[in-house]
């Protein structure tokens, strides 16, 4: 039978204390943006008892994909959002034996020459949480999917999943995911050997060309992001010091090796459990956008910052929440180089999945609550397409189905 899991390293629930809403004196100097899109409820073409959905977007729409499970297995399914309205829902793959949680969720993701591309995550041994990436690609509009294969050669039966998928500069596909090799093979670590970052690329032909190490000691199961900008490969994880401060940083692919990790900024938030929060990317050229969320004595925050050398350097944390966070945040960047992030407050005790514009500058449009979430369970995830952003949850109001807002571009 397929059920829901938890992952092993979730943080026993904390209340997220409000924390007062301080900006800096150029922000409150600055007049509030306009928010630049109007929002509204969006059908989807996911129906009751669907859960855990994801968005990618290309140059021929938004795609969502989510999960249909039942007493027996659990099947990946997605649409593509066309000029006319959402694609006939199409499977990807069934199995009987997935890992299952709302914070690792499967993808399907179109490249520039039209492959569609999935992964999803096939239990190895339920009793310690350990699991595999499966990457499977279809040349048919996902009539016919290509035998699954793996981008991980370790054997362990680890944690492998995390996964963030990426369309490189060349058209072929990367990835990156949170790999627990070493917490099997290690000989020397008492505590028991540490996560990893792993970045992989595959050529035209589907011949694997990397499987390298980004980062040794990171979080064990906060999400992972990654894209390609105008320099090459950026990723933001989180990381894991000795003394447990679990800070976000990234990393930069050049010339086919990874940079030092850089921090986004310096939180300092010691916490010796994974808060399961990861950070979210966007880029255009060599412009990044990046959102996070850290909880330092308690009190939930989400910020985001700029970058305008592709990640070499990022300006100020710009406060994106209005009275404390509890993260699950995304962000998109627009063409004027602005940003629509969203993340989920927590406020009057009660959570609100909320969208917001911000600059480099640090103005910041007034926060809007997304129409039509109610009850929101799980991550939001969040997509740009043309001039459509497409927003979608879990809801669980009467029983769970993943339900969907539209945002238009002004």
């Amino acid at each position: 039978m397929n059920r829901n899991r938890t992952l092993a390293c979730v943080l026993p629930f904390f209340l997220v204390i409000a924390a007062c809403n301080r900006t800096s004196p150029e922000q409150s100097a600055n007049q509030p943006l306009d928010l630049g899109v109007t929002f509204a409820p969006l059908e989807l073409p996911a129906k009751s008892g669907s859960a855990h959905p994801q968005l990618t977007s290309s140059s021929k729409g938004a795609i969502l994909s989510w999960l249909d499970q039942d007493e027996a297995s659990t099947t990946l399914r997605f649409s593509e959002r066309t000029a006319s309205g959402w694609s006939q829902p199409q499977d990807v793959s069934t199995g009987k034996d997935w890992f299952i949680t709302a914070a690792d969720v499967p993808s399907v993701l179109r490249l520039k020459n039209g492959t569609l591309v999935a992964n999803w995550y096939p239990t190895t041994d339920e009793a310690i949480e350990a699991y595999d990436t499966q990457l499977s690609y279809s040349r048919d509009e996902g009539k016919t999917w290509a035998k699954a294969f793996s981008p991980h050669h370790d054997g362990t039966k680890t944690q492998h999943g995390f996964v963030s998928l990426l369309e490189l500069a060349d058209g072929s596909l990367g990835m990156v995911w949170l790999d627990g090799r070493d917490q099997e093979l290690n000989t020397t670590d008492p505590l028991g050997g540490s996560m990893a970052l792993y970045f992989a690329s595959f050529d035209s032909s589907w011949k694997q060309n990397a499987e390298s190490i980004v980062n040794a000691r990171v979080c064990e199961c906060c999400q992972t992001a990654a894209v390609t900008t105008a320099d090459g490969v950026l990723t933001a994880f989180r990381d894991r010091t000795a003394e447990e401060i679990r800070d976000v940083k990234v990393s930069r692919l050049e010339n086919g090796k990874w940079t030092p990790e850089l921090s986004l900024h310096d939180d300092n938030w010691k916490i010796d459990a994974c808060p399961i929060n990861g950070p979210s990317l966007s880029a255009r050229g060599r412009q990044v956008a990046a959102v996070w969320f850290a909880a330092p004595n308690d009190n939930g925050r989400a910020f985001v910052a700029f970058s305008q050398d592709a990640g070499k350097t990022w300006g100020d944390p710009i406060r994106l929440d209005d009275e404390a966070s509890l993260g699950r945040v995304d962000i998109e960047m627009l063409d004027d180089g602005s940003a629509i992030a969203s993340w989920v407050e927590f406020a009057n005790g009660k959570s609100h999945f909320k969208v917001r514009r911000l600059t480099a500058s640090g103005q910041r449009s007034a926060a809007l609550e997304v129409p039509g979430a109610g009850r929101t369970s799980g991550y939001p995830r969040m997509a740009r397409a043309g001039n459509e952003l497409i927003l979608a949850w879990t809801d669980s109001e009467n029983g769970q189905q993943v339900k969907g807002a539209l945002g238009k571009l002004k």
